[in-house]
């Protein structure tokens, strides 16, 4: 059984694993395909959509008592991450901002202990730290320029998706996973549209590969990424997860290197290796005590409407 149930352990990292992976590939879609300086319009239109879609499909309604925490993670997990996490990528190197969204292991750490009275393990600790380092050493150029919005939109946006990952597992939502990631997304787009509306030019007419370019960004990176991270979260510890997000600048990186020619020699291949060694630490330390997975989290899709409470 122990056996049996550590295997499905690593099989559910591989899987959410597929995420932040997915989300490694926003980067070059965006620069290399999407008209620029519209952060927020691409942030809108990988959300809506996709909330929309799923919405549909699972033709699920929330409660009424569903409605404020699913109100608070949209808000945490979508809208405000996703509107922080463009302002900080407009405002520093794409490596600054990598190293500040690299705590977030640490911070969700913060949050079990401090709300659960749970201390972390040292090697978790040990190994997020390691990750922060790599990273710093994989992604952070000299002379980087330290804007102060752009770090406080940085922090402010990793903090929220670190609170996000705690609440979802720590609420164990009892709606079925494809609403629950539908309506968090339908949610956070709405959130949003004023934004992407009052701040970001109209788009130009856009040629068919731009299109194809939001498509990739909705339907992939977020109908599917988020499912897949919103499942993890059900079946694995709060900093397991979290840690795997390290995942999303190292495949970045590597994209860039494997499509548009971008060394990666000395300091910067010792961080690619520390980064993989303190994701593959945390898993062996979160697996070691395995979390309960959240009863009450359904991973089936739900095709029933279920009613409004009066």
């Amino acid at each position: 059984m122990g056996r049996s149930a550590s295997r499905s352990t690593w099989l559910d990292v591989l899987i959410t694993a597929l995420a932040p992976a997915i989300w490694g590939s926003t980067y070059i879609v965006t620069t290399e395909i999407l008209p620029p300086d519209r952060p927020f319009t691409a942030a809108l239109l990988r959300a809506l959509p996709a909330g929309l879609l799923l919405v549909l499909y699972s033709r699920y309604l929330p409660r009424r008592s569903e409605w404020p925490r699913l109100l608070v993670l949209a808000a945490l997990n979508i809208g405000f991450f996703q509107a922080l996490l463009f302002v900080a990528a407009y405002r520093l190197p794409g490596g600054l901002a990598a190293v500040v969204g690299a705590i977030q292991p640490l911070l969700v750490m913060g949050l079990v202990w401090s709300m659960d009275r749970q201390r972390p393990a040292s090697m978790a600790v040990a190994a997020s730290a390691l990750g922060i380092a790599g990273m710093a050493a994989l992604l952070l150029a000299p002379g980087a320029s330290w804007d102060p919005i752009g770090i406080a939109a940085a922090f402010v946006g990793t903090a929220c998706m670190a609170s996000g990952t705690y609440l979802t597992r720590r609420w164990r939502p009892t709606v079925p996973l494809l609403a629950f990631t539908g309506w968090q997304l339908l949610i956070g787009g709405l959130f949003l549209l004023p934004v992407a509306w009052l701040i970001d030019p109209p788009l130009p007419q856009l040629s068919p590969v731009q299109w194809l370019g939001y498509a990739y960004l909705s339907l992939f990176g977020a109908l599917l990424a988020y499912v897949l991270w919103f499942r993890g979260i059900a079946r694995l510890a709060p900093v397991a997860v979290s840690s795997l997000g390290l995942l999303s600048p190292l495949v970045a990186v590597l994209l860039g290197w494997a499509l548009l020619g971008q060394s990666i020699t000395g300091v910067a291949l010792l961080g690619l290796i520390a980064v993989l060694g303190s994701i593959l630490a945390v898993q062996w330390a979160a697996a070691a005590k395995p979390a309960v997975v959240a009863p009450h989290v359904k991973v089936a899709p739900c095709a029933t409407t279920a009613q409004g409470d009066n």
